[in-house]
């Protein structure tokens, strides 16, 4: 995945600039809504580099391509990425998002990530609504090595939540990750059973969830952005997983993830199988951004 590898030298290779203009940070913003930075960011961005430029002498592409660079690197740095715990006892996440992004796959790969680090993983089924769900669930658990808590297709979910948290207790389980039914964000009375979700955990486990993940396709542009604005009013977001990123996804929704929303990205999902899943770095996400400018 490239977003800006390269951007830089092929705006002013086909303006034929060697040196910086007006018309050059209008394409630069062109550019960036093109590549679904959105537009609110673009314009911040560019009208940051405009400012930056004219303040330090930047007078070449390069120079404006450091700052740059650097500017985005602290973006995404912006909030607490690592996975936040209980101090004790019980840590319970919560999983979200519409279908289709990933969101059983994901919680399978952290479950058998938190694993490998000797905590002991319980998982819910509280999807009991999409055909097939909890089979698909308990898959991804049987490969992680963790234990399902599951109920029949259709049941009422708040139920399913109740029992898992009962079970984690008797077991002494560290981590308790919930699924829940996918949904479209402009469904009102499914985003109700979220809270109602919410309320049950709070009530039956005081403190919880310590978490609640949006996760999210990245190729699917500004509707994530959509859909990061609408979960975090309504379910209390604490922090996106960013799937798909293998695939044609432009990676710029992130930017308006983490700045314009203020929710971190603690995973990104680069695969199907069960190891492609890492934990989110900064520096490391901007590199891939800008990879192909270091090539050319």
């Amino acid at each position: 995945m490239s977003l800006f590898g390269g951007l830089f030298q092929r705006i002013s290779q086909a303006m034929g600039l060697s040196r910086i203009s007006d018309e050059f940070f209008d394409a630069l913003e062109e550019q960036l809504i093109m590549a679904d930075v959105g537009a609110a960011i673009a314009l911040e961005l560019t009208e940051e580099l405009r400012k930056e430029a004219k303040k330090q002498g930047f007078s070449t592409v390069e120079a404006c391509e450091t700052y740059f660079r650097e500017r985005i690197t602290a973006m995404l740095a912006e909030g607490e990425h690592a996975l936040q715990f209980a101090e004790s006892g019980l840590t319970v996440i919560l999983f979200l998002g519409v279908n289709g992004v990933g969101k059983t796959t994901t919680i399978g790969k952290l479950a058998l990530q938190l694993k490998e680090k000797g905590l002991s993983v319980l998982v819910a089924a509280a999807d009991t609504f999409r055909a097939a769900a909890i089979d698909q669930l308990a898959i991804w658990c049987t490969r992680a090595g963790v234990d399902l808590i599951r109920q029949q297709e259709g049941v009422d979910p708040g139920s399913v939540v109740y029992d898992a948290i009962a079970a984690a207790h008797s077991r002494k389980s560290d981590v308790l990750l919930v699924d829940t039914a996918g949904r479209l964000q402009t469904k009102h009375n499914l985003m109700e059973e979220l809270k109602k979700l919410r309320r049950i955990i709070e009530r039956e486990h005081p403190g919880q969830p310590r978490e609640v993940l949006l996760v999210l396709d990245a190729t699917t542009g500004q509707n994530a952005l959509s859909q990061a604005k609408m979960f975090k009013e309504a379910a209390g977001v604490t922090g996106v997983v960013l799937t798909k990123l293998d695939g044609t996804a432009k990676g710029g929704v992130v930017l308006g993830i983490t700045h314009e929303y203020g929710l971190p990205v603690k995973f990104t999902g680069w695969g199907e199988s069960i190891g492609d899943l890492e934990l989110f770095d900064a520096t490391e996400f901007s590199r891939r951004l800008f990879e192909n400018a270091e090539a050319e």
